[in-house]
């Protein structure tokens, strides 16, 4: 069974033993300058997605010694590149960057690229419209500062789960009057 618990307006946690370790967010959001001076436009990753049979790679910090997990789903939609990934708790950087995102201490995406087309506009802004993403990484700073986890899964310990489903009746119950 799984609960849900808002954590913020944008940020949320989620209970769910089967999807531990799950999370998503926004690897890449189109129209918004990074701190590079690089705005992507919507359709920049068509063709990276379109012929690839697996995700890109997820590392530590831009780090390849450092795979933290796989990425489940990779997509364009209207805001950007939207992402789910899970990390491999079983080994050691992917159990501390699970640790580090549901402490909320890390929460940021960055994208590993070559770009294959872009132009400049008139302000000197490089305009991507076509790239091979190579790698999706969780990042303490991200060079785009909206390209951000969403949402976290991680299960309930058994010998809580009674107690927050009593808190979470109460809760509601208090809220309907």
């Amino acid at each position: 069974m799984a609960y849900e618990c808002k954590t913020g307006p944008a940020a949320e946690l989620r209970f769910d033993s089967a999807a531990e370790g799950t999370f998503s967010g926004y690897a890449s959001v189109f129209g918004e300058p990074d701190s590079y001076g690089d705005v992507i436009q919507p359709g920049a990753f068509r063709g990276t997605l379109e012929g690839r049979s697996t995700g890109p790679a997820m590392f530590w910090n831009h780090d390849p010694a450092q795979p933290v997990g796989v990425w489940t789903s990779v997509a364009e939609d209207r805001r950007g590149l939207a992402v789910t990934g899970r990390l491999v708790t079983e080994t050691r950087a992917g159990a501390e960057a699970f640790a580090l995102l549901k402490a909320g201490a890390v929460n940021g995406l960055s994208i590993g690229f070559r770009a294959r087309n872009a132009k400049r506009s008139k302000g000197g802004t490089r305009v991507l419209t076509d790239i091979d993403l190579v790698e999706i990484s969780l990042v303490t700073l991200p060079a785009a500062s909206n390209a951000r986890v969403t949402s976290v899964r991680h299960a309930v310990q058994p010998a809580r789960n009674a107690a927050f489903i009593q808190a979470a009746r109460r809760a509601a119950t208090a809220l309907k009057g």
